[in-house]
Order: structure tokens, then sequence, then C-alpha cells
């Protein structure tokens, strides 16, 4: 049994709150009882009864959710067309019923997407799905029609992963707009979508998206099984999904990549990782997920060889300086004042004359100061967040070194270290700094450069025995394939890039074909008639 076989038949037990499979009757006032009693006090449920044929002898009726369907083409395409053919059909004697449920499955319905249920649950599952239920008396199916029509945010420029170069559209909360965004730039019948439901009660529509050709079958399986195995009552967002799939929950740093891009989507697609794309947010997982891949955007491959490796040396300086500068301060100031040159010293030393704490508290006071900057400017409407976060750092941190609490010194540590964070291009990865980099304070706090040192080391160990999908998190530092290296820490032309990270595909490794420039591109400077 295959593992969408899998996941209907786990739908279909007993569980809490949700209702076990009752097949459709034949009656219609039976099945519009079932639903007016499970969607009791739902006055945005719409029931329209209606009798169809040259005598009116026929009973149908529709079931939709008001505001969740284009009520558009449920008049124009449905109830209009089916009034109108049904009384112009010709049945075949003793077959007058049949005929008709047959002509408005296969003719009087002009929409795009037709589909028979047969049993109850389903068919209230795509009714608050946005989909139009439409029965007859004296048959046990109802037909399904796709009629979702609610109001979308549409295709909007990502708010969290701006770039100076590339394209400006992003996901949105609409399951079906981000599978065709990422459909248009993939235009392969090797990429293949797999719908999953998930949660008892939010019956959300999560989408398995994957290159056949590509994708590294071991770990495909890993997140088929993994998403077999949830069983919860609500999935809201992907950060629910992402929770339940990683592989170490108490890591600090993420496992599972989140993204707003489509193009971002579609490179991970081509070097065989996986997506899941989750209904009602913009946010897309792709796994398995690498420090080296955390450290990478879209926009570097849309620039020339040497300006991406040098932004990628920015980042790298960024994040070092983020998790390290406060703990190289706090451990040299309270530990090796010898290891910085005698003026510098002396003139650190008259700055904290007046200050009353300790360089570690000190340190600690202005770090959770900023974060608690942090978190107010995010949460406050953006124009006033922005004055917060800015107009409160200058104030308060003026104030402070004016009040004799911290030393200038410690406000210019924290302030460039905040800076740094910036630049770690994933937010995920950039909180996960922030939050080991009180680790490291604590570290130089007890034991000075020791502490850094055993802190750092006890990090690395760390990071190495991390795994996301059987995939190395260091890789492909941690790699034998060299060619991986060509786009890490320096990211190589595109011409050198001939095949895919074999950690991640195990399949159709060729990127493209080995073939040097055309003998027509002069390589002399010369122009293109050779003269």
């Amino acid at each position: 049994m295959g593992f969408m076989d899998r996941l209907r038949s786990k739908k279909k037990k007993e569980s809490p709150g949700e209702a076990s499979a009752v097949r459709c009757f034949e009656q219609l006032d039976r099945n519009l009882a079932y639903f007016r009693e499970k969607l009791k006090d739902c006055d945005d449920v719409v029931y329209r009864e209606f009798n169809v044929g040259d005598r009116q002898q026929y009973s149908f009726a529709t079931i939709y959710v008001d505001g969740m369907i284009d009520k558009i083409l449920v008049s124009e395409d449905v109830l209009k067309s089916l009034m109108l053919d049904a009384r112009q059909a010709d049945p075949a004697p003793g077959r007058a019923g049949r005929d008709v449920y047959s002509m408005a499955l296969r003719e009087a319905i002009s929409t795009g997407e037709v589909k028979e249920e047969e049993y109850l649950d389903e068919a209230m599952t795509s009714l608050l799905s946005g989909d139009t239920l439409l029965m007859m008396d004296g048959f046990d199916r109802i037909i399904v029609i796709g009629s979702k029509g609610w109001v979308n945010r549409g295709v909007q420029e990502p708010g969290t992963e701006s770039v100076i170069r590339g394209p400006r559209d992003g996901f949105s909360e609409t399951l079906r707009i981000n599978t065709c965004l990422v459909r248009r730039r993939i235009k392969d019948p090797d990429l293949k979508m797999k719908h999953i439901i998930m949660g008892r009660y939010t019956k959300t529509h999560v989408v398995l998206a994957y290159m056949d050709n590509l994708v590294n079958r071991r770990v495909l399986e890993q997140v088929r099984k993994r998403l077999d195995a949830i069983n919860v009552d609500a999935v809201l967002e992907s950060g629910y999904v992402e929770q339940f799939i990683e592989d170490r929950w108490y890591s600090p740093l993420p496992q599972v990549q989140n993204t707003e891009r489509p193009d971002a989507v579609a490179a991970a697609l081509l070097e065989g990782r996986v997506a899941l794309i989750t209904d009602n947010t913009p946010f897309v997982l792709l796994v398995p997920a690498t420090l080296n891949i955390l450290f990478q955007s879209p926009e570097d491959y849309y620039t020339r060889w040497l300006i991406a490796t040098a932004v990628r040396w920015v980042r790298y300086l960024g994040a070092s300086i983020s998790l390290l500068l406060p703990g190289i301060y706090i451990a040299i100031i309270s530990y090796h004042p010898g290891l910085i040159p005698t003026q510098l010293a002396l003139y650190i030393a008259g700055t904290r004359s007046g200050v009353p704490f300790p360089a570690f508290l000190e340190a600690l006071i202005m770090e959770s100061t900023l974060e608690l900057l942090r978190e107010a400017g995010v949460r406050l409407p953006g124009p006033i967040g922005q004055t917060i976060g800015i107009v409160g750092g200058l104030v308060i941190g003026q104030a402070a070194v004016e009040a004799g609490l911290v030393s200038p010194i410690t406000v210019i540590i924290v302030a460039v270290t905040a800076i740094a964070s910036f630049a770690i291009p994933h937010y995920n990865l950039a909180i996960g700094f922030r939050l080991v980099r009180f680790l490291f304070i604590l570290g130089a706090a007890i034991f000075g450069l020791y502490g850094i040192t055993l802190t750092l080391l006890i990090f690395t160990v760390h990071l190495c025995s991390l795994k996301s999908f059987g995939i190395p998190y260091l890789s492909p530092y941690v790699s034998s394939e060299l060619t991986e290296l060509k786009d890490s820490f320096v990211r190589a032309p595109l011409l050198s890039m001939h095949r895919r990270p074999r950690s991640l595909s195990k399949a159709d490794n060729t990127r493209m074909t080995d073939r040097r420039r055309d003998n027509s591109r002069e390589r002399d400077g010369g122009d293109i008639d050779g003269e």
C-alpha cells in the first residue's frame, strides 16, 4: 500500500473530533439532514433545493459556504446550465433519473473541476474547503464542484527576503497560487506535487513537491515517513510541520529551511531537494537544509561570481562577529587586558571607572535591552516599530552612558554585534546564533578566552552531530566530494558548476554539459568578423 493510500486509510479511522466514514444516502432528505445536523448554527452555509426536468420531477440540492466560493461560477456554470440542459434532456425509457444524473455530472456542469464522492465526511471536508456540493435524490453519490473563490492577498514582493536583483514575486496564503508560481518556473512533467491533508480539525492541505528524476530517494522516503507520523488536531502554519519533522528539536539551529521566494524553491527542487507547500501561509519548507545552504541567498546566482563570493565572505564575517564579539570583549576586559595595546586598555579602563557593574553584567544588560527593543519593534505597526528600534536604541544607549550604567565601548560592541547579525540571510539561523551568543558570553565571564574556546569546541561538536534528513549539517565542508566546495565559502563561476551536489541528488547529477566556449567567441578581444 502506497504512502497516499496509507494516509487516506489513517484518516478513515475513528479519532477524537473526527467524523467516522459514513457513506452517502440515496435519499436527498437524509443527506441534507446530515449536513444540517453537523453544520448546525453555521449561518454562513447556504442550502439551495430545486427541481429540474420538463415536469420538475428531479430533486436536486446544492450546499456551499458563503464567502468561500465564486458565486458567479455557481450561478452561471452550475445552477443555470443544469436547469436549462435538464429540461432539454431526452432520457431513455427506464433510465430517466440515471441519465439526468449522468448529464449533470458530465455535461450540464461547465466548470473545470468536478468529481464524485461517496463518503459524507470527505464531502464535508470539500465543502469547508470552498467547494460546492450537488446532490440528487435517488443516488448515493455527491458531486463535488471546484468553486473556490475567496479573496486572497495576491502575489506581492516577499517582505523577509528582499534582493537587489531578482524576481519580485512571492508566495501568498493561497495554496494554488503558490503551486502555480513554482510550475511557472519548472515546466517539466518530472515535477511531482502530491496532496496531503493534515489536522483533524483544520484539514490543512499540504503539497509534497519534488523532481522525480532528481530527488534523493532516501530523503523523500524520510519525509514521507515523518509526515505520515504526524497526528495532530490542527496545522495552522508551516511552522507546525517544521517542528514535527526536524531531526533535533532541542537544537537552537534550524534544520529545515523556509522561504517566501518561488525562485528559491525552484532552485532547491532542481538540486534534488524536497519542498512542502502548506495552505494558509506564504512560507514554504525545504529539506534537507545545511549550514552552507542557510548562508546562501538567491541573489548569489544572479550576480557575477566575484561579487557573490565577496558578499558571502561578508556574511560569514557578520556571523562570526555576531557570535563571538561580545564574549571576546568580556574575556579581554575581565581576564586578558594585556592582549590589547596599552593606550586602548587605559582608555577602556577610564571609561569604565564609574560603571558599577562588571563587564559581564554590563554586556548582559545591553544585550537584553537590545533584544527587548527588537521584539517590541516587530510587534508594533511598521513605521512605529522602525522608530522604536532606531530612536529607542539611540536614546536608551546615550542615557545609559550618561547615567554611568554602561561604558561607551560596551554600547559600541553591542551595536556592532546587532548590525552584524543582520548580515545573516535567514532569520531562523540569525536568531539561533543570537541565542548561542549568550552561551559564549557566559563562558567568557567564567573562564575568559579559555571559556570561549571550550564553548566553541562544544558548539562545533554539536554542528558535526547535526543532520537534516540524513545529510550532515556541515556538508559540503565534511564531504569527500571536493567539487561541492564550488558553491560554499566561494561561489565559483556558473560555467564551472557542471554537477549538482551529490549529497542532495543521488540520481542525475549533471547540471550542464561540459562544453568549452564556442570557437566563434574571440578570446583575444577581436571582433566577431575575425578582423
